[in-house]
């Protein structure tokens, strides 16, 4: 680099800084008007929040002085919203929606759209309480049309809150506290205190104006939610809030009955009433009196203008000059460092693929090191979880083999019918990756598909009846009675989207639709629909909610629970399945969610029949005496093997370790062993290739609840003969130690 440019390169930060010094002062003046305004608006919203009017009217009051000379249309229609918003408070509606509809005009123009929606969701609320709902309705849509777009959360759960006061002034009751509750766990997790002590009041008129039941729930619900918002409001002094809630409290004593107490309450709310009205009088009057003093100045205002265009034009020439020597500096500066800069790049590029690498081969390491985690968590509690389980449907299954009364066989069935969802579930939950790869295998199996929609109804009949909801059933008769498909899967499907429904509907409605799309031949197309007048799913929300892990948000799960697996997995399940999952939802009125599903039609009578399974015929004679050692260290296992296997005439003894099994297998004559895999000690694996050092016939049946499928060459290697997984159905359970028998002596002969 040359001396002479070494030399002036040294002058050039002092010229860029005299520039924009000159260039700094035409901004400031701009500046600060625009931050006195601010403060003014936002020293105005406090007073307006405390009540104290006449302090937010002279604030509001000094912003309009200072918009009113000035050209900038975004300020002026920021400060007409404030003074539409304080009028809004004062309960002087023609006022505020004559200034809301000022800041509408101003903003057609500008683009900014956050402003635009604002304006919009205030001038909803002035029609709601001057009762022109239809209107209101419809510039409560537009501002949360524009609110999701920018992506606000809280502006749209504020519109929520607006749309339940406009379904509350229309006199329906249901459908605002549907709004209120889907607003309620934004407003509670960010402590939006006002408003959610404001929502609890209006929820508590909503509550009061439903019929009641005869143990007066709604009455009940009523009392709680005032009292929630009578905390709120005594810890932070909300007065204009506790006024109202002394119209509230009036409503629920005489629907108590308590008249003299409904009376005193009205009283004390009449009154603060008349004294709130007597300062809403005061400070309109002020205003009024104030603005006659503007015209004054109006003539002032004007005669100054066209001394400030004349200035403004100089400063505007002044801009133009420093910006072209500030572009000339720039050009010259950038020349001079460019081969300085160009080297200095070269070897930064270099440094950051070298760092790039290292990560990339750390990320890697690390996605290994937590992909064998998973594997290992996953199979210790698939073991964990199926070992209960396995106790669960084994005392059903003999609870039904002991002749139970009649009464009693409809909750054994039903038992039964949730211990095999249960199984499928937690299958489905511990394998998602083998069911996201599309790994699961389908069944085919006939069954009714009504006795199937039905049990669900029955075991999520307690679960809706303790929200207070009805549940529908609409089935198209035409439907063929059997058909084959995987009924254990479809009920799963069913139980989570019908159980997903009640869980989000509350004094509402849950309905499956059942109907024939059309048949050919032995194949039928289903429309399956389940629909609620819940609390809805967002647009937002609706493009997730079926990954996995996903709940809508933090609040919902808080509120009502879950894991958020259920849509994940029904959403797998119907792929399998050949189907997909639809979903139409409106925030506080509801949600559909339907699918079209093919089956083919059986002419098979007996339900639940596995047609390939099925052809292989038990002989329970055969079984009879059988010698059997079960190896099984937990002692309730131990007893309902034993049980289910004495019933059916084995002779049974059992061992509870490895050691301990083979033991006995030196010193008796079992025809069958059941070996469990892990215990203490030595592992069934372990125990089976000792046995098979000094017995190679003797049949040795794994009673497992470990995953079996990626290790069945393990098992087999390990002198297994067959794997049977717990928990299990009977009858599959005696096909298994038929089948073993029955194959072991045709291999002896």
């Amino acid at each position: 680099m040359s001396n002479f440019l070494k030399k002036h390169l040294l002058i050039i930060p002092v010229i860029i800084y005299l520039l924009s010094v000159v260039n700094g002062y035409t901004q400031e003046v701009k500046q600060d008007t625009l931050s006195l305004v601010r403060g003014y608006q936002e020293e105005a919203s406090k007073a307006l929040f405390t009540q104290d009017f006449n302090t937010a009217i002279i604030n509001l009051n000094k912003a309009r002085d200072l918009v009113t000379p000035s050209k900038n249309i975004l300020l002026k229609a920021s400060v007409n919203i404030s003074f539409a918003e304080f009028h809004y408070n004062l309960h002087n509606y023609n006022k505020a929606s004559s200034g809301v509809i000022k800041a509408i005009t101003q903003l057609k123009d500008t683009g900014d759209k956050i402003q635009q929606a604002k304006a919009y969701q205030l001038y909803g609320l002035i029609l709601t309480q001057t009762k022109k709902f239809s209107d209101a309705e419809k510039y409560l849509k537009d501002a949360d049309k524009i609110f999701e777009e920018v992506k606000d959360e809280k502006n749209q759960v504020l519109i929520l809150v607006a749309f339940g006061n406009l379904e509350l002034k229309r006199e329906n009751p249901n459908v605002a506290i549907n709004y209120f509750e889907a607003a309620l766990p934004y407003l509670i997790s960010n402590r939006l205190l006002n408003t959610e002590a404001s929502l609890y009041l209006k929820e508590t008129e909503s509550l009061l104006l439903l019929n009641d039941s005869k143990n007066n729930s709604n009455l009940n619900h009523a009392k709680k939610t005032l009292t929630k918002a009578l905390a709120i409001i005594e810890v932070n002094s909300f007065s204009e809030l506790k006024i109202e809630s002394y119209k509230a409290s009036s409503l629920i004593a005489i629907r108590e009955g308590k008249l003299e107490l409904a009376s005193n309450y009205l009283n004390i709310y009449s009154q603060k009433k008349d004294s709130i009205h007597t300062v809403y009088i005061n400070t309109i009057s002020a205003d009024i009196d104030r603005n006659s003093n503007v015209g004054d100045f109006n003539e002032i205002i004007t005669s100054l203008q066209d001394e400030l265009d004349k200035k403004q034009k100089s400063i505007n020439f002044s801009k133009m000059t420093t910006g072209l020597s500030v572009a000339l500096i720039i050009i010259l500066s950038l020349l001079a460092l460019s081969l300085f800069k160009n080297n200095n790049l070269r070897a930064k590029a270099n440094d950051l693929l070298k760092d790039k690498n290292i990560e990339l081969t750390l990320a890697k390491e690390k996605a290994e090191r937590a992909s064998l985690a998973k594997a290992q968590f996953l199979s210790t509690i698939t073991h964990e979880l199926r070992t209960p389980l396995y106790a669960v449907t084994g005392l059903t299954h003999l609870l039904q083999e002991e002749d139970p009364k009649p009464e009693q066989k409809e909750h054994l069935n039903s038992l039964k019918f949730s211990g095999e969802y249960l199984l499928s579930l937690i299958n489905n939950i511990l394998d998602l990756n083998k069911l996201e790869a599309n790994k699961v295998e389908i069944e085919k199996t006939t069954f009714s598909l009504k006795k199937r929609i039905n049990d669900v109804l029955i075991a999520l009949k307690k679960t809706a009846e303790d929200r207070k909801n009805s549940l529908h059933f609409e089935y198209d008769e035409s439907i063929p009675e059997k058909l084959i498909g995987d009924p254990l899967k479809l009920s799963q499907v069913l139980i989570n989207l019908i159980g997903n429904s009640v869980k989000f509907t509350q004094n509402g409605e849950v309905t499956i639709r059942v109907q024939l799309n059309n048949s050919f031949k032995d194949k039928v197309n289903l429309k399956i629909e389940i629909e609620d007048t819940g609390v809805g799913i967002s647009k937002k929300k609706q493009k997730s909610i079926f990954e996995t892990f996903n709940q809508g948000s933090l609040q919902i799960n808080r509120k009502f629970g879950g894991s958020g697996l259920g849509l994940s997995i029904v959403k797998n399940l119907l792929e399998l399945m050949n189907s997909k999952i639809y979903l139409e939802s409106t925030l506080g009125k509801g949600s559909k969610f339907w699918f079209d599903i093919s089956f083919n039609v059986s002419e098979e009578h007996n339900e639940d029949i596995n047609l390939e399974k099925a052809k292989f015929k038990v002989d329970y004679k055969a079984l009879e005496n059988v010698s059997i050692l079960v190896v099984e260290d937990n002692k309730i296992n131990q007893m309902i093997t034993k049980k289910i296997l004495e019933k059916n005439k084995f002779i049974c003894k059992v061992a509870d370790n490895g050691m301990d099994a083979i033991k006995m297998v030196h010193e008796n004559n079992f025809e069958v062993i059941l070996m469990d895999i892990h215990m203490p000690g030595i592992s069934g694996i372990e125990t089976t290739e000792k046995i098979r050092e000094f017995n190679k016939q003797i049949p040795i049946i794994a009673l497992t609840a470990v995953t079996i499928d990626e290790n069945l060459d393990e098992f087999y290697k390990a002198g297994f003969n067959e794997i049977i997984p717990k928990p299990f159905k009977p009858e599959n359970f005696f096909e298994k130690i038929y089948r073993t028998l029955e194959a072991s002596k045709t291999a002896i002969e």
